[in-house]
């Protein structure tokens, strides 16, 4: 605020007094309003310091003024006047409006009930329209694919009592964490028979959330249909290609001599069946997407191996303490210029340390996949480039963990730590018809 000029005329600073209505007696609501233009006051008061709490007395003694009971006889019958009438302060006296806005008072009805003034609305926060619930509380989590989809089991199982949220791709899945959407993401990474899930890894690099923990199902497929078609009516099976594939022995031994056909996901097959009322065609999917579109049971358990088992990771924005009392799970993915010659250095500075690696994965650079090598003799020699994903098993609080990434990062030209996790240490065993009933064992990434 600028300092106190020579006086001026007041009215062209002072706005004009407003209405004053009295409130309760003891509340009073001042309006402050900053002036960045020079002020004089009235009656004498100038700028020097002395002059200045003089003025701050005079709206002390306002206030006073306005919760003082109304003397009709000094004010002539009008609560005005005791707003214009301010005794004498500092040897001052002054009539100015200080711009006082009183509380309304409140009114009462005809049953004499008070109703109280208009309480101003609390602002939004952050936490309010961003909630991070905390583990055990009902979070909001992300899967690909429609309800009765293994995803959704596989979010059940990580997050019991949570809302499950349907993605029709991985992507939107990952941009439903980044966006607020939801709390956490539960995607396939790998399955014990078709491999891993490629486009997971590519999105792990793009995107910048973090692998907070693990969760793995057995597969059950079953084969369903609309009720009281028979087996023998079918001329077509639909699914993902993967549960095309492991079920391709049982289809055979069930006399299914039919056509196979894919789609995006196995609870997607179903429910395609039932919105079109297709009596000539069985999907493969869990007995749980049977329940919720209407469908029957026509054979249980068709997978050809029962030992057929999917990796789930959950995601979030942040990334979790690392702990030593349980055994956590590392993930990491690294490149480097010279390509796949420093692969062997990197695998020892673990094996040195004794730590256990559970998964190399490699994935071509996206921004630069071919490395051009000049051999005279030879001509010029056309190399991929490498990402080589990486999870062993340690905890980043261990220090032999530590100590191996900090002798990684000498080797490599980008390196980036992917999560540090719990395992999922849950018995297993192969799968069994009762497996989808708790919603915790079921299948592949789809």
């Amino acid at each position: 605020m600028q300092s106190l000029s020579t006086p001026s005329p007041i009215k062209s600073l002072i706005r004009p007094r407003p209405r004053v209505t009295r409130a309760s007696p003891n509340k009073l609501v001042l309006q402050c309003i900053y002036r960045s233009d020079s002020v004089s006051f009235p009656n004498g008061v100038g700028s020097n310091r002395a002059d200045w709490q003089s003025s701050c007395a005079i709206l002390a003694s306002k206030v006073v003024a306005q919760q003082q009971p109304i003397d009709k006889s000094i004010s002539g019958g009008d609560s005005g006047g005791v707003a214009d009438h301010v005794a004498a302060v500092n040897g001052h006296k002054t009539s100015m409006d200080l711009n006082l806005v009183p509380i309304e008072k409140a009114t009462s009805n005809s049953d004499n009930s008070s109703i109280k003034p208009h309480q101003p609305q609390k602002p939004l926060t952050i936490t309010d329209l961003c909630p991070a619930p905390t583990h055990g509380s009902q979070l909001r989590v992300a899967y690909q694919g429609v309800p009765g989809a293994y995803s959704e089991a596989a979010a059940g199982k990580a997050y019991p009592n949570c809302e499950a949220i349907p993605c029709d791709q991985f992507e939107v899945a990952f941009q439903a964490v980044e966006l607020w959407i939801a709390d956490r993401a539960v995607l396939p990474v790998e399955n014990s028979l078709g491999g891993s899930i490629h486009r997971n890894y590519d999105l792990l690099l793009r995107h910048r959330l973090h692998i907070v923990g693990e969760v793995q199902l057995p597969v059950h497929h079953c084969l369903l249909a609309l009720p009281g078609v028979r087996k023998e009516y079918v001329n077509r099976v639909i699914s993902h290609p993967q549960a095309l594939a492991q079920c391709e022995l049982t289809l055979t031994k069930l006399g299914l001599q039919v056509a196979r056909e894919a789609v995006d996901d196995t609870a997607g097959a179903a429910e395609y069946i039932a919105a079109n009322n297709l009596r000539d065609t069985a999907a493969i999917a869990s007995a749980r997407a049977a329940e919720l579109y209407g469908l029957q049971v026509l054979a249980d358990g068709i997978q050809d191996d029962s030992s057929n088992v999917t990796r789930f990771v959950m995601l979030a924005r942040e990334p979790i303490i690392p702990r030593t009392d349980r055994p956590f799970r590392t993930s990491i993915v690294f490149a480097h210029d010279k390509g796949t010659s420093v692969l062997f250095k990197v695998l020892s500075a673990f094996a040195f340390r004794n730590i256990s690696l559970t998964k190399i994965e490699s994935r071509p650079h996206r921004n630069r996949p071919i490395r051009l090598v000049d051999d005279a003799n030879v001509g010029t020699a056309k190399h991929f480039e490498y990402m080589f994903y990486v999870d062993f098993e340690a905890s980043m609080a261990e220090v032999r963990a530590q100590n191996a990434l900090a002798e990684v990062q000498e080797f490599t030209s980008f390196l980036r730590v992917l999560g540090s996790y719990p395992m999922d240490m849950t018995p297993w065993c192969p799968s069994r018809g009762d497996d989808d009933e708790d919603g915790g064992n079921e299948k592949n990434p789809f």
